[in-house]
């Protein structure tokens, strides 16, 4: 599923300066990866300075000439995020919103804190990063790339919470690419389906059966095959990018035929429902 940004931006090049949230692990660090062999100079964001580090090693490892620097700070915190941010450059050519967290389970089980954490830092997070940046990205007509997720485009078993920022997210990115676009700034929204990263490995040690049947309704995609996909849709200038042949034909189908996807997602979900037992 592709649609062009209104106002076209280039792909990316080198010597553009990108920064990356959640770029110490999972997606985030892919793409660092991938925009620093492009000849991108590239700050990481995340939460531990530790990781971070790690993170910009493994960059150098893999590219030597790679341009690496990176900013601990919770994105949660938009007054941390705007005083951290003070150090970057005067111009910003790409942001990118990795960030995020998970909270799965059954809603009666799930207390009020879980949704507002992860709404701090799905939803808020990015806001806060663009507030921030936004500014040094209009210098220079950049472009923020939101991740959200395709359960930003429909309901999934167990991830009220998630569901819940990713919905905010793409609404709030679908939004801003309006006012964005006609001041020279792209806006373009990632929504892959579930993939490989340390999250999800956790998320295994406790998900429910419910939700482990109705995510893999669409296949789990490797973390290099989605970063390539989503770095092909950044040059692309693609509004919507959707990694992966099977996840695009199952939103497709959501959207055309939601009465069908959604009997099929119930059919998967009572084949194992447990329930929360109250």
């Amino acid at each position: 599923m592709k649609f062009t940004l209104f106002n076209r931006v280039a792909g990316l090049r080198a010597g553009q300066h990108a920064v990356v949230t959640g770029g110490s692990s999972g997606l985030g660090l892919a793409l660092a990866r991938r925009f620093a062999a492009r000849g991108l100079s590239v700050t990481l964001v995340a939460r531990t300075e530790t990781h971070l580090a790690s993170a910009a090693a493994d960059i150098v490892s893999a590219v030597p000439t790679a341009v690496i620097d990176y900013i601990p700070v919770d994105v949660a915190d938009g007054s941390a995020v705007e005083a951290a941010f003070d150090e970057l450059p005067a111009g910003l050519d790409v942001l990118v919103n990795s960030a995020g967290i998970l909270r799965e389970g059954y809603f009666e089980r799930l207390a009020a804190i879980d949704f507002r954490t992860v709404m701090d830092v799905n939803f808020f997070g990015a806001v806060n990063t663009i507030r921030a940046t936004l500014p040094r990205l209009k210098r220079r007509g950049g472009r923020i790339v939101n991740i959200a997720s395709v359960a930003g485009l429909t309901g999934v078993f167990g991830y009220t919470p998630y569901c819940a920022s990713k919905h905010a997210l793409v609404g709030f990115t679908d939004a801003l690419r309006f006012e964005l676009n006609p001041q020279g700034v792209g806006v373009q929204l990632v929504c892959p389906g579930e993939f490989d990263s340390p999250m999800v490995d956790a998320l295994e040690l406790t998900r429910t059966p419910e939700n482990r049947q109705h995510t893999l309704t669409i296949p789990k995609l490797g973390i290099d095959e989605l970063a390539d996909a989503t770095v092909s849709g950044i040059d692309g200038g693609h509004q919507l990018i959707i990694p992966g042949a099977k996840t695009n034909v199952l939103v497709t189908a959501q959207r055309l035929a939601p009465g069908i996807a959604n009997a099929i997602a119930q059919q998967r979900i009572a084949a194992v429902y447990r329930g929360p037992g109250l």
